[in-house]
């Protein structure tokens, strides 16, 4: 379906003509990271439309539905210098990356008629999630968002990426810019602030 133009879609369009030109075959999977009040999640589900709009198959993932159980956070954090109730907790063993890659990033990659699946667990009822396997054509292409999307575990994992940046919210936050510097590692840094007309931001790597 042919989305209405608006400079937002606009934007869009020609970030995502510059993702197909360049990884317009086979699986790809790109990344959007931001801060949750950096409109990340609107902007990977518009990304998504309008490479729906090119008649992509498109897939839709979070990180956030790759978390760890709350007993699981708190016996890892138990194990480490966080203690169980720390505001860093999610941000240093929330997350079940071995899921992510074992369940959704690996099989997506492999391509073949091998199943994948999008969430893994649900964060709100802190309980798993009865697994929907997919499957999909050999040029397809996965979105996932997610805070802390492009820390070192992660951002090899990714074709492309896209950091909207913002002020930090938390002390996470505040820890992840020192200690990933995600401008550094990222495809494209883009300035969402205004959300219906947002920008790409040139960087020393531009």
């Amino acid at each position: 379906m042919k989305l209405v133009s608006t400079p937002r879609i606009d934007f869009l369009r020609a970030l995502a003509a510059e993702i197909v030109h360049n990884y317009g075959r086979g699986r790809t999977i790109i990344a959007i990271d931001g801060t949750d009040a950096s409109g990340r999640v609107a902007f990977a589900d518009d990304l998504a439309a309008v490479l729906r709009e090119q008649d992509r198959h498109l897939f839709r993932a979070s990180l956030r539905n790759f978390q760890l159980s709350r007993a699981a956070q708190q016996l890892l954090a138990s194990e480490t210098s966080e203690t169980p109730a720390s505001p860093e907790r999610l941000y240093r063993v929330g997350y079940d990356y071995s899921a992510l890659r074992r369940v959704l990033v690996e099989p997506f990659r492999m391509g073949g008629s091998i199943g994948f699946v999008t969430e893994h667990f649900d964060p709100d009822r802190d309980a798993w999630i009865e697994p929907t396997w997919q499957t999909a054509p050999a040029d397809a292409t996965l979105i996932i968002d997610g805070n802390y999307i492009n820390r070192p575990e992660l951002h090899g994992l990714w074709l492309y990426s896209v950091l909207l940046e913002s002020e930090p919210e938390s002390e996470p936050d505040r820890l992840y810019l020192a200690e990933t510097n995600p401008r550094d590692v990222v495809s494209a840094v883009i300035d969402n602030t205004q959300a219906g007309a947002p920008r790409r931001v040139l960087t020393d790597r531009c």
